[in-house]
């Protein structure tokens, strides 16, 4: 199967090593996909949210990255709906196996929490939801 390109939305302020540890994951022999954009590392102004929607256009799927906080990252939350707005398929992922992980506000309540797992990732990567 080809490399799916991934935009990865977490909340910068808390999460950030999450992110990375994604980012290191995606370096595997046998990963299925490539991290080709994320979350702003740092808070925008102005047309942030433009230039948010220019890089989820090129991606193929989204990947929320979930902590303790990111019902309160309001980032997250536009991201989300972006991506929604554009068809982009997505999944939640559990960033932190013990701790209790919360969902964006623009996710759905049907919305599932994936665990982390590799087996998880890369049947999330292709639809496996």
């Amino acid at each position: 199967m080809a490399r799916k390109k991934v935009f990865v939305s977490f909340d910068f302020d808390n999460d950030a090593t999450i992110k990375m540890l994604l980012v290191n994951q995606s370096k595997l022999d046998d990963t299925p996909f490539d991290i080709w954009d994320s979350s702003v590392k740092k808070h925008m102004e102005g047309d942030w949210q433009d230039k948010v929607k220019v890089k989820l256009r090129n991606v193929d799927i989204v990947c929320v990255l979930c902590g303790e906080k990111t019902h309160t990252a309001s980032g997250v939350a536009i991201e989300l709906q972006i991506a929604k707005e554009l068809g982009k398929p997505y999944f939640l992922l559990k960033g932190y196996k013990e701790r209790n992980c919360k969902k964006p506000t623009s996710a759905t309540s049907t919305d599932k929490i994936y665990s982390w797992t590799w087996e998880n990732l890369k049947a999330l990567i292709h639809g496996g939801r």
